[in-house]
């Protein structure tokens, strides 16, 4: 998978780093199941649970490999 950016979706994701998921359940989503939050961006999610987007995108771009 290429870079984590903030227009990535979060079921895009989950789909080929399952690894990524305690990332999302540690800003408070804890329905990664839900459709709503799988067609999210990860800038829409940080958005709504006010967390700064790029220390998301951070730990994510570090869970995959290049």
């Amino acid at each position: 998978m290429a870079k984590i950016t903030k227009d990535t979706i979060i079921g895009d994701i989950l789909d080929i780093a399952p690894q990524a998921a305690p990332v999302f359940m540690s800003i408070g989503m804890h329905c990664l199941g839900c459709p709503a939050s799988r067609g999210e961006t990860v800038e829409e999610a940080c958005a709504v649970h006010g967390i700064d987007c790029q220390s998301i995108l951070d730990k994510l771009n570090e869970l995959i490999p290049d």
